[in-house]
């Protein structure tokens, strides 16, 4: 099911776009955008197909299909160690989104916000457009820890709000109970909101015990939103679904009208809640499959970057990216176009761009391909030089 033969390459060439197949030249590949180049589950389609068989689309609630919502609490409740109700649950169209309404719910313009560094770019463009200010806490490029010691001292009366990343994107860390819990008395401590951008959570590597952020106290269920999409775990990123988690009803009720759910303003498609729901309940076992494939594919990708001289690779705990750190002197930036021109491979750089200023020095590599188009794209990266 994840073999080369499996990957229709016109197809991803009309329709893979985000610095992927349909953006760039021929003979190029493309481990850049964290989005799989494998067709999505069989059940999923079939689901999509028997929802429209009747003709009907017609409205549907503004907090999300009955469905939906039961899905993805159900889904956090056995996998995640979550406490969710359906109630909880409100549909939004992408991970993404999910991120910006909390800012904006949060934040008052000149409101500040901690966010870890490095870390994915919407984090900073989420606090921002909300008019709030960023204030960077560091993360270990190489161990992902948390410097709690510099997060207390960001703490002052303008503070509002906490965003981590749990996955980390792009360090690949899985944060424990522990860590999750000095979060929490650390927010409560100071009466703070917590975002946990929970995306990555359905792809850990080993076996590894993930929980979700609201589980792990009573202080971090008071006050927190945890994000989640389907666009990693099943790729559907072009049906732009996901849920926005609150175990404080009345918190999320009020979230929901401020947001602006409870008109037609905003909401989320049918077929896309219907997808979402489908590959909870139905394409479990494709998703296996999916993440056995993924985890051969990270150890080969780690095996080939570590006999190079190039870069000292990372293993990531979770997720399908890794985050070496450049060996030579060369800029991410530099390294990436070097790679792009010399090599024909395209990759993301660690650039303040995209990840803030501490992911600089590093790449990051996509590997949710299949084994041969990884193995030849890191070996042209590392004929390159």
């Amino acid at each position: 099911m994840f073999t080369n033969n499996d990957i229709n390459f016109e197809a991803l060439k009309r329709k893979a776009y985000n610095g992927r197949w349909a953006t760039l030249e021929d003979g190029i590949i493309p481990l850049t955008a964290a989005d799989p180049d494998f067709r999505t589950a069989p059940e999923i389609e079939q689901g999509i197909i028997e929802y429209i068989k009747d003709g009907y689309l017609s409205y549907g609630p503004f907090s999300g299909l009955p469905e939906f919502k039961k899905s993805v609490a159900d889904h956090f409740n056995q996998e995640k160690h979550g406490d969710f109700s359906p109630e909880n649950v409100l549909a939004v169209n992408s991970a993404a989104q999910g991120m910006f309404l909390i800012a904006s719910y949060v934040l008052q313009p000149g409101d500040e916000a901690i966010i870890l560094d490095p870390v994915d770019f919407l984090f900073k463009k989420s606090v921002e457009t909300a008019g709030g200010k960023v204030m960077l806490c560091p993360v270990d490029t190489i161990t992902g820890e948390i410097d709690f010691e510099k997060m207390i001292s960001l703490i002052n009366p303008k503070t509002k709000l906490i965003s981590i990343c749990n996955p980390h994107n792009p360090l690949g860390k899985v944060y424990s109970k522990e860590v999750l819990k000095k979060v929490s008395e650390i927010a409560s401590a100071h009466d703070l909101w917590v975002m946990s951008d929970e995306i990555w959570s359905d792809i850990i590597y080993d076996n590894r015990d993930f929980h979700t952020y609201s589980s792990v106290s009573e202080e971090a269920k008071r006050k927190s939103f945890t994000v989640y999409g389907f666009s990693k775990s099943f790729g559907i990123a072009g049906l732009r679904i996901g849920a926005v988690l609150c175990n404080d009803q009345d918190i999320l009720e009020d979230f929901t009208e401020k947001s602006n759910f409870n008109s037609t303003i905003e909401g989320v498609s049918t077929l896309s809640q219907i997808a979402g729901s489908v590959a909870l309940e139905k394409a479990k076992p494709w998703y296996k499959e999916f993440l056995n494939h993924l985890q051969q594919n990270r150890d080969l990708a780690f095996k080939l970057l570590s006999n190079s001289e190039i870069v000292t690779p990372n293993l990531p705990e979770a997720t399908f990216v890794l985050f070496p750190k450049i060996k030579n002197e060369m800029s991410s930036d530099q390294f990436v176009q070097h790679v792009l021109q010399q090599g024909k491979v395209a990759i993301v750089p660690g650039s303040e761009r995209w990840f803030g200023k501490g992911a600089e020095g590093h790449i990051r590599i996509c590997f949710s391909t299949s084994q041969e188009i990884l193995e030849e794209g890191i070996n042209r990266i590392i004929k390159s030089f």
